[in-house]
């Protein structure tokens, strides 16, 4: 396993990280034990997670995730340095109007809640898990500053947010002295990349923010389990946004890549994140330990420059896609 710095910072993660947003949904504790061990055992050492998770799901009050990964770190023994954890602050976590959203308020409260979870007493990278168009962002910025101050948290970074208010929150930071964004999660991979590679990549690069990019398998489609001709693809719903003439090809030129290089459709589309200079590491969310097994033979791989401008053929974003 390869490592990188987390963006300007000496933080030093792995070249995948492993997602957490199945813990206690689509995996149960058992098996995100399961997983995080082998994960850790393979050499990865960067764990991502937010409140949230999985609040969404019939009777999950949020916070789960953080619960069972805070539950396996006691019970494995691995000592906190060894391991880096990033969670995200911005969702609601009850009913009140100021439970949720990147106010000061909020924040202080939410960030005690996520140590109590983890049972850390600090959290490596805490993030904004979306912009706040409610609360300036002077006001975010100088909590989050005072969170490092009092060691409850050592970087910031922020997830899902458009190019103007990533500019925006750099400058504030800069001229007002505060604590700045050292990483950014964007939802990018081989069938998003317009919304990235427009104007978040070149920001990234200027200003030297680690990118981790999450669902970089597509929701699984880019794993290729689902085939134009199977009728078990037809009840897949949540990814039949996909289910394009141009993306079925795709599934074809990724076929004959792998079969060249031993290696899976889902090792393949991880590559080429991993071949992209600006990308720290993706963000995998294995379900099963032959998900995480199949994922880690990315790990250390770069597709050919020929392979990749066969993908970025294949897939060629326009303009007016943005």
């Amino acid at each position: 396993m390869d490592y990188r710095n987390l963006g300007r910072t000496g933080l030093k993660v792995s070249e995948i990280c492993l997602g957490s947003m199945q813990f206690g949904w689509t995996a149960n504790e058992d098996v995100s034990f399961q997983i995080l061990s082998a994960a850790v055992d393979a050499g990865i050492n960067f764990i991502d997670t937010a409140d949230i998770y999985s609040r969404w799901v019939k009777g999950n009050p949020g916070g789960v995730s953080e619960e069972i990964i805070g539950r396996w770190m006691k019970k494995s023994g691995i000592p906190r340095h060894d391991i880096v954890i990033g969670t995200k602050v911005r969702g609601a976590m009850g009913p009140g109007i100021n439970d949720e959203g990147l106010s000061r308020l909020h924040i202080m409260r939410a960030v005690d809640d996520s140590l109590r979870r983890l049972q850390t007493d600090y959290i490596d990278l805490y993030q904004t898990h979306w912009f706040d168009e409610n609360t300036p962002i002077e006001e975010t910025l100088s909590t989050m500053t005072d969170l490092v101050h009092q060691g409850k948290v050592r970087y910031i970074g922020c997830s899902n947010i458009p190019a103007w208010r990533l500019v925006e929150s750099l400058w504030v930071a800069e001229h007002y002295k505060l604590s700045r964004y050292d990483s950014l999660q964007p939802h990018y991979h081989l069938l998003r990349r317009a919304e990235f590679e427009a104007e978040l990549a070149d920001i990234c690069r200027g200003y030297t923010l680690a990118v981790l990019p999450y669902s970089p398998l597509a929701g699984g489609f880019l794993t290729g389990k689902y085939r134009k001709d199977d009728p078990k693809t037809e009840s897949q719903r949540n990814v039949s946004k996909y289910f394009t003439d141009k993306n079925w090809a795709l599934l074809d030129v990724l076929d004959d890549i792998g079969k060249g290089h031993n290696k899976s459709v889902s090792q393949v589309s991880l590559a080429w994140l991993l071949s992209q200079s600006v990308v720290t590491c993706p963000i995998i969310g294995p379900r099963t330990l032959e998900q995480l097994e199949d994922n880690l033979g990315a790990a250390g791989w770069r597709l050919q420059p020929d392979e990749i401008r066969t993908l970025d053929q294949a897939t060629a974003w326009q303009v007016a896609e943005q």
